[in-house]
């Protein structure tokens, strides 16, 4: 996972949205962060190929590089390989413990891990 809690922060915004200018996102975050942060943020997302700009009259308008569902991908293998050491089983016995799994997905990944 590559994206720091601040960049994802930002991003959610951008998914949601689709776009946003620095001060558009500023006031939808829930904490209180300097302007200045906000840019810096998003100058990071745009130096490693997350976002792009416009101008918008004195503003940047930012536009989300990276989908939502690639992102997701991303956290899910850097969890997979990090935490469970490439186990998809434990994996799954790790969500299944939390309940996030509704019955018919939970009897589709014991056919197939079991």
């Amino acid at each position: 996972m590559d994206l720091t809690d601040r960049q994802l922060d930002l991003m959610n915004i951008l998914w949601d949205r689709g776009s946003a200018t620095d001060a558009e996102a500023k006031e939808r975050l829930d904490a209180e962060l300097a302007y200045t942060s906000v840019l810096t943020v998003f100058q990071t997302l745009e130096e490693h190929g997350r976002v792009r700009h416009e101008r918008e009259g004195r503003a940047y308008r930012y536009y989300p590089r990276l989908s939502r569902a690639e992102a997701g991908r991303n956290a899910v293998a850097y969890v997979l390989e990090r935490l469970f050491q490439g186990s998809v089983p434990a994996m799954i016995d790790a969500v299944r413990e939390v309940g996030q799994l509704d019955e018919g997905v939970e009897r589709a990944l014991e056919d197939v891990f079991e």
